[in-house]
C-alpha cells in the first residue's frame, strides 16, 4: 500500500482518518465484566488530548460523544464531535463483541468517508485496527472506571504521528 501519511495533501485525511480511529477505539474503551463488554458505557462522555504531527507540532481537540449500548452489552452505537484548532469531524459507528473480538463499520457525514473496524477485547485492554481505502491505523486502550484513554499510531514516516485522548463519562 502507497504511504498515505507523507504528502500534503493526505495530510489532512490522515489526521481526520486517525481521529476516526481513535474515536473508535473511544467507544470500545468502556468495557466491563459484567455481560458484554459495553455495558455500563451508556450515555454522554466528553474530554480531549492532542494530535501529534511528524513536524513535531501538536494541536489540541476536543471531543464530545453519545454511547447508545444493546440491552445484552454487545453492541454500541456512538455518535462523536471533535474539534481542534483547524478542523472538525462529525462520526457514527456501529460496533459488535463476539467470542471477544471487535468489528463494526464507521462513517463521517462531513467528508463522506467511511470504513470497517476488527480488534481484539480484554478486560479493560483493547487492540483495534481502523481502516478505509485511504488509512489504516493501530490503536491501544484501557478503560478505568469512567475514564477512557487510547493511543493512536499511524504507519511510520509519514506526517502523522499519533494523537492522545482521555475522555470521562457524564461530562
Amino acid at each position: 500500500m502507497e504511504n498515505l501519511f507523507g504528502s500534503a495533501a493526505s495530510k489532512r485525511s490522515c489526521i481526520q482518518g486517525l481521529c476516526v480511529a481513535i474515536s473508535i477505539a473511544l467507544l470500545a474503551s468502556g468495557a466491563r465484566a459484567e455481560t458484554g463488554p459495553f455495558t455500563g458505557l451508556a450515555g454522554n462522555w466528553a474530554g480531549g488530548g492532542s494530535i501529534s504531527l511528524g513536524n513535531g507540532t501538536r494541536e489540541r481537540i476536543r471531543c464530545r460523544a453519545k454511547y447508545s449500548v444493546s440491552a445484552e452489552g454487545n453492541g454500541l452505537q456512538q455518535d462523536l464531535r471533535c474539534a481542534s484548532d483547524s478542523y472538525r469531524f462529525d462520526l457514527t459507528s456501529d460496533v459488535t463483541h463476539q467470542g471477544g473480538q471487535l468489528s463494526g463499520m464507521w462513517s463521517e457525514a462531513s467528508r463522506n468517508i467511511s470504513g470497517t473496524l476488527s480488534g481484539s477485547a480484554r478486560t479493560g485492554k483493547f487492540e483495534v485496527v481502523v481502516t478505509s481505502p485511504s488509512f489504516s491505523a493501530n490503536l491501544s486502550l484501557t478503560t478505568q472506571g469512567d475514564r477512557q484513554s487510547v493511543v493512536a499510531t499511524a504507519p511510520p514516516g509519514g506526517q502523522l504521528v499519533g494523537a492522545s485522548i482521555t475522555l470521562t463519562r457524564g461530562k
